[in-house]
């Protein structure tokens, strides 16, 4: 028998430590960051606009402050923007919190870290996920109920579109260099129980 390279075992082990999680664990995934998500919109949200309005109302000269929690687009500028901060934080540091319990990780095309840039590149296609349903909804007036078989159409038709990627990678995550892979965190050694020698 001849040993193998340590080139190509080197190339082997990269290779398995690249692979895609499968995509049940990433929708999982992905259903666990929603949900962890209105909670951290929700609650920054209630305290960064509820310092406006009282603000507002303790200072007549700032009233203005006070009207900007009634504005739509002022809202969603800052859901947008927290959301953006919240994704590129953990997406260069490697995996969000839901990405920590489903043991994915997120990295670049080499397996590397990601950077800045890179990260908010793949927040933005991100929005792939959401923006073309939404806009075909928007732009024929589409009820609440229509609107919501329409998206979560696009959501399973967007999903599965990764099953015809080489590396089973999401289209945005292709498009922005990155890709998730399976990530095993090394086991913690156990401790030895009293009754035990």
């Amino acid at each position: 028998m001849t040993a193998t390279p340590p080139s190509e075992a080197h190339q082997a082990s990269a290779a398995t430590a690249l692979t895609a999680p499968p995509i049940l664990r990433r929708m999982a995934c992905w259903l666990y960051e929603g949900t962890l998500l209105f909670g951290v919109v929700f609650g920054t949200g209630l305290f960064v606009f509820g310092m406006l309005f009282a603000i507002g109302h303790l200072v007549p000269s700032l009233a203005p402050v006070r009207d900007m929690v009634n504005n739509r687009y002022a809202l969603q500028a800052y859901v947008l923007l927290l959301l953006a901060l919240y994704f590129t934080w953990f997406w260069v540091k490697g995996q969000t919190l839901a990405m920590k319990t489903w043991h994915i990780r997120v990295v670049d095309r080499l397996g590397r870290p990601l950077t800045q840039a890179r990260a908010l590149m793949r927040y933005v296609l991100s929005w792939l996920w959401f923006l073309p349903p939404l806009a075909v909804g928007g732009s024929y007036g589409l009820p609440g109920g229509e609107l919501t078989v329409i998206v979560l159409g696009w959501v399973a038709i967007w999903a599965i579109l990764s099953r015809f990627h080489p590396q089973r990678q999401f289209l945005h995550d292709a498009w922005a260099g990155t890709r998730l892979v399976h990530y095993k965190p090394a086991a913690a050694p156990r401790k030895r129980k009293f009754w035990q020698p």
